[in-house]
């Protein structure tokens, strides 16, 4: 595997940019290639069966396109896909967040995400094999996805789906809220306004130092001057176009491509 060979990312829609940025920043050297499934978005209410196919054969994709590390970028694909074994230098945004949480004691942790996440419980259940000590807190939120790919962050009715879901009882005391849906880092403003007192979590930042990290363990840091951006989606949409210029602050063109077997 050649040092200077893409990172390979994707996400069933527009939320795994908030990784795709993060790594441009943490790693300006590094060439990356994005696919988003727009076709089968969300992953959040497909069945576990669904998910992993759809992975699998995404990686199957970027394995072609001789990346050399392969990010993935969604928490619902994360919860299901068993990351061994062929899956080598494929890594999922659940572990390092996991990892991070280890030093705490004696906190109430809040977990929002999709339906697949939360109902796979792996979060719940990596944490409380990692740290006893943490109380922990689930909720599926699974209609902040669609409103966040539909461009509602702003609205009045936006804030008041996050304030439903963030105001819920079993939500009171909370000390820290993992952001667990990598389309969530994108509200992240409006989630602070309605609970002003809960830290959240960075998970993005925490999963691009872990990218950074691992990728140098493995002598596979690029000395690349010049890094190249290629974008796919397996439907095309001109908003998610729009927001990967937006995101990476220059013109990108999207290209659709049909990956299913």
């Amino acid at each position: 595997m050649k040092n200077n060979n893409p990172i390979g990312i994707f996400d069933s829609g527009i939320g795994g940019l908030t990784i795709a940025r993060a790594i441009k920043r943490k790693l300006p050297n590094e060439s990356l290639i994005y696919f988003g499934d727009t076709q089968h978005l969300p992953y959040g209410d497909k069945s576990s069966k669904s998910i992993v196919f759809f992975s699998e054969q995404i990686i199957n994709f970027l394995r072609t396109k001789k990346c050399k590390a392969i990010i993935v970028a969604c928490n619902s694909a994360s919860s299901y896909l068993p990351i061994s074994g062929d899956y080598q230098n494929i890594f999922n945004v659940i572990d390092p967040v996991i990892k991070y949480l280890k030093k705490f004691k004696k906190l109430k942790i809040g977990i929002i995400g999709t339906k697949a996440t939360i109902s796979s419980k792996v979060y719940f259940d990596k944490i409380k094999s990692l740290n006893r000590e943490l109380s922990v807190e689930q909720m599926s939120t699974p209609l902040l996805v669609p409103m966040i790919e539909e461009g509602f962050v702003n609205e009045i009715i936006s804030k008041t789906i996050i304030k439903n879901y963030l105001t819920r009882k079993q939500f009171e005391k909370i000390d820290k809220l993992i952001l667990a849906c990598t389309h969530y880092p994108l509200i992240e403003k409006q989630i602070a306004e309605v609970c002003p007192e809960i830290e959240i979590i960075n998970t993005v930042d925490i999963i691009s130092e872990f990218i950074k990290k691992s990728l140098k363990s493995l002598d596979l840091l690029s000395l690349n001057s010049s890094p190249k951006y290629d974008f796919y989606a397996s439907n095309y949409t001109n908003s998610f176009e729009k927001t990967a210029s937006l995101f990476f602050k220059e013109e990108i063109k999207l290209k659709e491509i049909k990956i299913w077997s």
